[in-house]
């Protein structure tokens, strides 16, 4: 405890920490409070009134909680970062299929200006798309549509909606550039924490009287999140040699063995938000289906349902694999290690170092892919076992890997700045991404 306080003194007293802290809380205060700021004309008695009597279904649930409650308080915020993250996603799998956009990627930082543009152009065509149907589907839905509903205020509304999605955007991206951790994923995770205590508190009220099952319940999330964190950190360390360096007129010494670090999750949380963004297209379209649905409608629009959750685990398996095979090009890391003079020992360089690490990373993603599918089914499972709905996907899920890795990742950014000014870690006892030792190489 005592060391905990020295390092958040020490973080303190670093200017520049101190000030990319203050601002990013600044910001991320700002969409907060946008996120109650409810759409003008809106009847929110109505919707509130909508909302208590039971009214809002799994996927709204769900929806809201990457925005922050945004959604179900039909604010000007409502859409949130999600359009962002589609357009990015689309962005990323033109890359692969459009060759000006191949192009571009490979063009350094102008090229990346360039594709931020463009995602952010997609941003507003997806919010375009969006925002009536939220409208239509949601507010005009829970019977909180203006008594004078007219084509101005509809025009109006989706603008607003627009500008309040590109505005969270921006928000973000002030927070990358001059704050502290990334930006959007920051965005999504406070929005996701903000439903938590809330979440807990209904779990607490349906269980008043069984404290054995809420003290259960806190025992498995943490163990849950302390495997997730196992995982996200994991990597298997390839053993490296590099070859002879002359300095000036001597042969320096053969350098330390190096390792190359391939991580087991090298995806990230990309797969399972794609995933689960392809099969929530079947629930958008079936909530507004006929009063008497097909038995696969049924099926596909319960998340806790048994064939909705296979669907999911096996796309996010398959898309797994997709996502490191993006991220990890073995060819390219037989090139780069073959120029800096490093080999791997017993493989020869070349061909047979690309193919050495290709059958490693694909033995390796394999339990990776399989934890993925598994955490994204754990909220499913939390509910058959009676958790409540609103507490279970806080077990798994999209909305756990994101807290973790966010977490995560600006916790080790926060730690690079104490390492830097020589001061204590700020998780001093630990090993994560950002401390690795000084003969990992990570630039592959």
């Amino acid at each position: 405890m005592k060391r905990l306080v020295q390092s958040l003194k020490n973080i303190w007293k670093v200017e520049e920490l101190r000030k990319r802290i203050i601002l990013t809380l600044s910001l991320v205060l700002i969409y907060r409070i946008g996120s109650f700021i409810i759409i003008p004309g809106v009847n929110y008695t109505a919707l509130a009134k909508a909302n208590q009597a039971g009214s809002a279904n799994v996927l709204e649930d769900l929806l809201s909680l990457f925005s922050g409650g945004g959604f179900t308080n039909a604010s000007v915020m409502a859409l949130g970062i999600m359009p962002y993250i589609s357009a990015s996603i689309i962005m990323q799998l033109l890359g692969m299929a459009v060759p000006a956009v191949q192009k571009m990627q490979n063009e350094g930082e102008s090229g990346r200006k360039q594709i931020n543009n463009y995602t952010r152009i997609l941003t507003i065509i997806i919010c375009g798309l969006q925002a009536p149907s939220y409208l239509a589907l949601y507010v005009q839905s829970k019977g909180a549509m203006p008594a004078d509903e007219s084509t101005l205020w509809w025009t109006q509304t989706i603008l607003v909606l627009i500008a309040g999605s590109m505005f969270a955007v921006w928000l973000g991206e002030r927070i990358t550039e001059k704050g502290i951790g990334n930006g959007i994923s920051l965005l999504i995770t406070v929005g996701i924490l903000a439903r938590l205590p809330q979440a807990f508190m209904s779990e607490i009220g349906i269980n008043s009287g069984n404290l054995i099952k809420i003290i259960l319940e806190i025992v498995v999330f943490m163990l849950i999140v302390m495997a997730t964190v196992f995982i996200v950190e994991g990597v298997r360390k390839i053993p490296l040699n590099t070859a002879k360096k002359v300095v000036g007129i001597r042969a320096a010494e053969q350098g330390a063995r190096n390792y190359l670090p391939i991580k087991v999750n090298a995806s990230g949380v990309m797969p399972i938000i794609f995933a689960q963004a392809i099969v929530t297209i079947p629930m958008m379209l079936f909530a507004s289906a006929t009063e008497t649905p097909s038995k696969l409608q049924v099926e596909m629009s319960n998340p806790y349902g048994f064939w909705y959750n296979l669907l999911l685990a096996v796309l996010i398996i398959v898309f797994t694999y997709f996502y490191t095979a993006i991220m990890i090009n073995p060819k390219k890391i037989a090139d780069d290690l073959k120029k800096s003079g490093g080999f791997i020992p017993g493989v020869k360089p070349g061909t047979d170092t690309a193919e050495y690490v290709d059958e490693l990373v694909s033995r390796i993603t394999l339990p990776g892919s399989l934890f993925l599918a598994f955490i994204a089914i754990i909220p499913a499972i939390a509910y058959i076992a009676g958790v409540n709905g609103q507490f279970a996907m806080f077990f798994g899920g999209t909305s756990l890997l994101i807290m973790v890795a966010v977490v995560l990742d600006t916790l080790q950014q926060i730690e690079s700045y104490l390492l830097n000014r020589h001061m204590d870690s700020l998780m001093d006892g630990t090993k994560t991404r950002g401390r690795r030792s000084a003969n990992e190489i990570s630039g592959f």
